[in-house]
């Protein structure tokens, strides 16, 4: 009866979203109500454990987030985003073209959402595809395989960066280990299929192949906008691998505990997106603090998702239906890391978020972790692959390719869709292989 009434609640919280098109943190809120009421709490309890959920995890991710989405407004705004994808064309050269947005869309994207990242470098492709006549998607992508992978699999993003604080998982290794199955999965996603795409003859409208930047003809070099966007990352690998080497205790483990903590990696990264990136290149104060408004402005609806997650994850703890669910997976005898995936890619092809997909399934899962033999940055990466699985007509990422790209939606089901699968597929196989190396 209780994994029944939280399917119930699951399949409610579906068709609020996708039926009556009801806002999702209304919907988990709803949701997150009735299951804990019918699994056996006290309304006033169940209120309660809503406000505790949304506490905790918001608690661990209101500055990341924050800051996360100050910078990647910074590096928009600034012309970085644009600085580095020329800059590092020009270093591959023509014949290795595909390398060069890869390595583009993997560095932007790990300061940007998804969206913005896609909006700020697809008139790129567009014109790398009209002056060299390679295939539109041929040249395109590549650099959106690596946007989905560092938007479903790596901190800072919403999903992977608040299921690490559910799971509380170490965020370095965790980012680690998603650098290390990133890599073959992007590879196989973007170069390999995009022989077979091909094919398809994608035309981008008018309307969307201008490549001028947002900062004029004042424009931080190469080297500050690599160093400004991958600023977080360097930090955050940095300690964790300093913390393998330095006697713990030490001052060089205080020191790399501190650089590396996510809160504290994110605030460098923004002062010196704001000095390296504005202040230096002519940007008056007022013009950086209006981009950085607007780019939190844009994070805010992700935030309550994220916070309605929290809540239904609670509910689920304190009625004791977390621990029966996990009870029935350890019974079924597959893996943990398995039955994650599995869940998060079911709620992905339901209900088309990969945020929501990812959290929901976090929830659901987070019993599991108290496994000792199951490694929780692993779960985290089984959960942000799964998120990416089979994404269709519920996905608003797929209308955005669709329109840029201008195909008709049986080429996006043949092209997109595809990506996303296999860029999911090959996160779970890079996870399984971990769990046997490490």
């Amino acid at each position: 009866m209780p994994l029944i009434i939280v399917l119930l609640g699951i399949v409610l919280l579906l068709v609020l979203i996708i039926v009556f098109k009801l806002n999702a943190f209304i919907s988990f809120i709803i949701v997150s109500l009735l299951v804990g009421v019918f699994e056996g709490l006290p309304v006033i309890s169940t209120v309660e454990a809503i406000k505790t959920g949304i506490g905790s995890i918001m608690s661990s991710l209101i500055i990341i987030l924050g800051f996360g989405a100050m910078l990647g407004k910074l590096v928009a705004d600034s012309g970085a985003a644009y600085k580095i994808t020329t800059g590092l064309v020009a270093a591959f050269g023509l014949k290795r073209i595909q390398l060069a947005l890869m390595v583009t869309g993997f560095i932007v994207g790990i300061p940007m959402f998804y969206s913005v990242g896609f909006v700020i470098l697809v008139p790129l492709v567009f014109t790398m595809a009209a002056s060299t006549g390679l295939p539109l998607l041929y040249v395109g992508i590549p650099m959106l395989a690596s946007l989905s992978v560092t938007h479903g699999y790596l901190p800072p993003h919403p999903a992977p960066t608040a299921i690490v604080g559910m799971f509380q998982a170490d965020i370095g290794t965790t980012l680690i280990y998603g650098i290390i199955i990133a890599i073959p999965a992007i590879l196989v996603a973007g170069p390999l299929l995009s022989g077979y795409f091909s094919r398809f003859d994608a035309k981008p409208l008018k309307a969307f192949t201008g490549t001028e930047n947002a900062a004029g003809t004042s424009v931080p070099s190469l080297g500050s906008s690599l160093a400004v966007a991958l600023s977080p990352v360097i930090l955050i690998g940095f300690a964790a691998l300093a913390r393998l080497w330095v006697a713990e205790g030490s001052f060089a483990w205080k020191l790399a505990d501190i650089l590396g903590n996510p809160s504290i990696a994110m605030l460098i990264a923004v002062l010196a997106a704001i000095y390296f990136l504005g202040i230096r290149n002519g940007q008056k104060m007022t013009e950086l603090m209006e981009s950085i408004s607007s780019g939190v402005s844009g994070i805010t609806m992700v935030l309550l998702i994220i916070a309605g997650a929290g809540a239904f994850k609670q509910v689920l703890i304190e009625s004791g239906v977390s621990d029966y669910i996990a009870g029935l997976m350890q019974a079924s005898g597959f893996s943990p890391l398995f039955l994650a995936w599995f869940i998060a890619a079911v709620v992905r092809v339901c209900v088309g978020s990969a945020t929501v997909a990812g959290l929901t399934s976090a929830g659901i899962v987070v019993p599991l972790v108290g496994d000792p033999d199951v490694s929780p940055e692993l779960m985290v990466l089984a959960i942000g692959s799964g998120s990416l699985m089979l994404s269709h007509v519920n996905d608003g990422g797929f209308w955005l390719f669709k329109e840029y790209f201008n195909l008709s939606i049986k080429e996006t089901l043949s092209t997109w869709t595809v990506m996303e699968t296999t860029v999911s597929a090959m996160g779970l196989v890079g996870v399984m292989v971990l769990d046997w190396v490490v």
